[in-house]
């Protein structure tokens, strides 16, 4: 089983040319066990696969690295499921779990939403994407530097705040009061109950 990320830059026409290299570099810095493959296509549009338990931390982080710029934000579908068809680029493989994230994406518009996700198990599909909806009321407002301690504090997991501050170049207390107001322990929290959840589902 596998995770598909599909996902594309809201208003990307309006949006300094910056976001390019910022959508770029997220991508490239994706977290996982297994080195997740991505391919940016239709100019604004981009594919990712990796694990499964990888997934909601990965949206949460590209969510984090866009919203640095000013104005920006993303449209994340996230499906789960079997490939079919594997192939070196990722937008001509094929399978269930491309279907999915495919239509949790084409979903977003329908029920006004920046993140969704489709998984073989309906009964989490609604637990989770009502969890993700409330998580999304404080995503979609991060700030710039809300989202910047964020993607900061995804990259350094294992790091204290102290050494985010050093990082960062700005006071540890600004880092703490940033990553509150970003409500990042709740967000890493539900993080942590799907990663949970999808891994006991697997293995069933």
């Amino acid at each position: 089983m596998i995770a598909v990320i599909t996902g594309d830059i809201v208003n990307s026409r309006v949006l300094p040319d910056e976001w390019i290299g910022t959508l770029k570099s997220a991508l490239e810095h994706l977290l996982g066990k297994k080195k997740p493959k991505w391919e940016i296509f239709r100019g604004d549009s981009f594919q990712v696969e990796l694990s499964p338990e990888d997934a909601l931390l990965n949206a949460i982080y590209i969510k984090a690295c866009i919203k640095t710029l000013k104005k920006a934000d993303v449209r994340i579908g996230i499906g789960l499921g079997k490939k079919s068809i594997d192939s070196a680029k990722v937008t001509e493989a094929n399978g269930e779990a491309f279907i999915s994230s495919g239509m949790a994406f084409d979903n977003l518009k329908l029920y006004k939403t920046n993140m969704a996700i489709k998984t073989p198990w309906p009964d989490f599909d609604d637990d989770f994407n009502f969890s993700i909806r409330l998580a999304l009321i404080a995503m979609d407002n991060w700030g710039q530097i809300g989202a910047e301690m964020v993607k900061y504090a995804i990259e350094n997991q294992e790091t204290k705040q102290d050494q985010i501050a050093k990082i960062s170049g700005r006071s540890q207390s600004s880092v703490s009061e940033a990553l509150k107001r970003a409500h990042y322990t709740e967000i890493m929290e539900l993080e942590n109950r799907y990663r949970n959840r999808i891994v006991q589902l697997i293995k069933r």
